[in-house]
């Protein structure tokens, strides 16, 4: 059974510091078979550069050169431009799984709670809003001052999941990516999305070390 859209899902990646949250969002949503709707800021793609080292980030530079995925996935991949609000994800009839905003910068959190739509992003998450499908919003800031806590409290009465970047450690992560697996795995599961991340509670580390299930 087929349900329209079940098999794609939308991705904003804003400007806000861990731009790979979201690239790991994108790389191991296509490789578990979905289709994704990809809106980066320019801000982010800035972010990209500084943070990931890649030279020359942008909309034009192919995928494959900033995303680790293999050119047949990459084609599970669509790009759009942020300034263009003319493309159907600007509108309530484009049906998809979820979208995710991975991460949120504090601007973007603003914009979508008082529906301030001024770009694809923000236009995209308030259809979302409006109609009532699944929105998840990963923020990534802190200190967080009053007005950000306002923002995603707003975000949340409205039925938006809120899930900061605020990995766990319980499960014994040694890399980074493991820190950043274990934020992508809470999406996951927020959208009821099988992953096979490992990254779950599995008892004290004491236990596990007696199972021999630690390396």
């Amino acid at each position: 059974m087929t349900q329209e859209g079940f098999d794609q899902i939308v991705v904003g990646i804003s400007g806000a510091s861990g731009a790979r949250y979201g690239m790991r969002f994108v790389e191991k949503s296509v490789a578990l078979g979905f289709h994704v709707h990809l809106i980066v800021t320019q801000s982010a793609f800035r972010v990209m550069q500084e943070e990931e080292g890649i030279t020359g980030a942008g909309s034009s530079m192919p995928i494959t050169k900033w995303l680790r995925v293999s050119e047949q996935q990459a084609n599970s991949i669509t790009l759009y431009n942020n300034r263009d609000i003319a493309t159907r994800l600007a509108s309530g009839t484009f049906r998809a799984r979820a979208m995710v905003v991975i991460p949120a910068s504090m601007k973007t959190v603003a914009a979508i709670a008082h529906g301030y739509t001024d770009d694809l992003l923000t236009r995209c998450a308030d259809c979302f809003i409006k109609e009532r499908r699944p929105l998840v919003i990963v923020p990534r800031e802190t200190p967080l001052s009053a007005i950000h806590l306002q923002n995603m409290l707003t975000l949340a009465q409205v039925g938006a999941h809120v899930v900061p970047a605020m990995p766990g450690f319980y499960c014994d992560p040694r890399t980074v990516d493991d820190v950043v697996d274990f934020m992508v795995m809470k999406v996951f599961n927020l959208l009821n999305i099988p992953h096979g991340i490992a990254m779950a509670w599995d008892g004290p580390l004491r236990d596990r070390d007696a199972k021999g299930q630690r390396s």
